[in-house]
């Protein structure tokens, strides 16, 4: 019986309460350029479909009203595309094809093909689709799409595949806002990068070895987009520094660039290459950098401090140090929290091998950003129980935790107690000098071993009159 009365009510509203309501029906009316689209769920774009078959009178106003309820027709897996674009009115279009473990059938393929074709329409491409597939789709954007706001394009996440993608040099678009491309091979003075200066969003990821992405040329572009807020640059494989030495004797950096509205800052690839950018960089509103290396013998990033520095932005307070088998990672948040939006700065390097040279690497890292590690209270060292006892030192140990100044919980996750075992003080050596300023010691499990080193930690430090309350969890 209510939605009877229900169905009656609504019949009788007029059409602006009908659009009025309609609006709060659209789940977004626009974009959030400030985040990345490759995650996102195009198929809340299809709301508008069942209100508008509820009655010729809803049809009618919806689609007399669409610029207003910003509607869009999408063009994804199992959609009659042809039979969409055979009606009026001529919608803007979505292409999606992504996140789907399985290959596009035939008509499927057919229907976006027919969907490129409509230039003048297409805001959004989102394609993650096999190499066999999607080299074919790529070569049908030859000209200027006029309208395109969003692309974002390469194989899916769980591929491997050495080939490059190549974009066809005619192809265009003037007000692209976000483009994501990933495994391609084309230069970085692509016609495309160079007529879409209104980008909001760069990512390019798994950059292929055959494409010649020098720290000179890369600059020159990103001179060119002033209105970037991320920004993503990351390489299929490590480029030897002595080749990045080479193109900087060649072509020597003389471009500095200012990215006023830089927010987001990620990187993949070597010191040398980052090195050579961060100098020449200014991003005063920088809030996230998150860097990753491929293994290298040592760490040498005498640049990172002042480019840190300068990012007024960019804030450390709890720093939480990851020791897996194949993986080191440092991550740093603003407030003590893990939430990936709190997330500041991280950097990750690839290091298959002891912990010892992962520790080592940790110890680099620290002395490169020494002043900005000054400032985190809340610190977290978690240690995988692969490794073996043997794989790093007392001393190591100690070198690292002595880095930090002003730290006041410790959490330690060490089933092997390794950490534990280096808290011990012998004989001639200050309970303060390590971690001065702590006040709480927090373990999910302490050995046998262990337990006694840090129990003489815990009793030195009270003698002195700088106690640490340990909590076992």
């Amino acid at each position: 019986m209510c939605h009877r009365y229900l169905r009656a009510f609504i019949h009788f509203l007029d059409d602006d309460s009908l659009l009025h309501i309609f609006n709060f029906c659209h789940p977004a009316l626009a974009v959030d350029y400030n985040r990345s689209v490759e995650w996102r769920d195009w198929s809340t774009e299809r709301w508008w479909y069942k209100p508008a078959h509820v009655c010729r009178r809803w049809r009618y106003l919806i689609l007399a009203s669409a610029s207003h309820l910003g509607l869009s027709l999408l063009c994804t897996y199992d959609t009659p595309v042809a039979d969409m674009l055979a009606h009026p009115p001529p919608l803007p279009l979505i292409i999606d094809l992504s996140d789907k473990p399985r290959d596009i059938a035939v008509e499927e393929e057919d229907g976006i093909m027919l969907a490129l074709h409509h230039r003048d329409r297409v805001h959004h491409i989102r394609l993650r689709l096999p190499f066999s597939k999607l080299q074919k789709l790529i070569d049908a954007t030859k000209e200027e799409f006029t309208m395109l706001e969003t692309l974002c394009i390469g194989p899916p996440y769980w591929t491997k595949h050495s080939s490059g993608l190549m974009l066809p040099n005619t192809f265009q678009a003037p007000n692209l806002i976000q483009l994501i491309l990933i495994n391609f091979a084309f230069p970085i003075g692509s016609p495309l990068l160079m007529t879409a200066t209104g980008l909001v969003t760069l990512s390019l990821q798994n950059i292929h070895p055959s494409a010649n992405h020098s720290p000179h040329d890369l600059l020159q572009q990103l001179s060119l987009l002033p209105q970037l807020k991320r920004l993503q640059i990351g390489f299929h494989s490590p480029l030897p520094s002595r080749d990045v030495e080479t193109q900087l004797l060649h072509r020597p950096i003389i471009t500095h660039v200012t990215l006023p509205n830089l927010h987001s800052f990620w990187f993949k690839g070597v010191s040398a290459y980052l090195e050579a950018l961060l100098p020449r960089m200014t991003t005063p509103l920088l809030k996230r950098l998150q860097i990753v290396f491929f293994f290298q013998l040592s760490l040498s990033l005498p640049h990172l401090l002042p480019f840190v520095s300068a990012a007024n932005d960019l804030r450390f307070g709890s720093a939480t140090f990851l020791f897996r088998r194949d993986v080191f990672e440092m991550v740093v948040f603003t407030h003590r929290s893990s939430w990936s939006d709190d997330l500041s700065f991280s950097l990750r390097i690839f290091c298959q091998g002891h912990l010892d040279w992962q520790i080592a690497f940790a110890i680099q890292g620290l002395r490169a950003l020494r002043t900005v590690f000054s400032a985190v209270e809340h610190l977290t060292l978690d240690v995988d129980r692969m490794f073996q006892l043997s794989e790093a030192n007392r001393t190591q140990w100690c070198e690292l935790l002595m880095l930090f100044k002003n730290v006041k919980t410790l959490v330690l996750k060490d089933s092997e107690g390794m950490i534990g075992r280096s808290l011990q003080v012998d004989d001639g050596e200050s309970p303060t000098e390590m971690l001065p300023e702590l006040k709480e010691l927090r373990s999910d499990l302490f050995g046998h071993d262990d337990s006694n080193a840090v129990n003489t930690f815990i009793d030195a430090r009270r003698h002195t009159g700088r106690p640490v309350t340990l909590l076992l969890e």
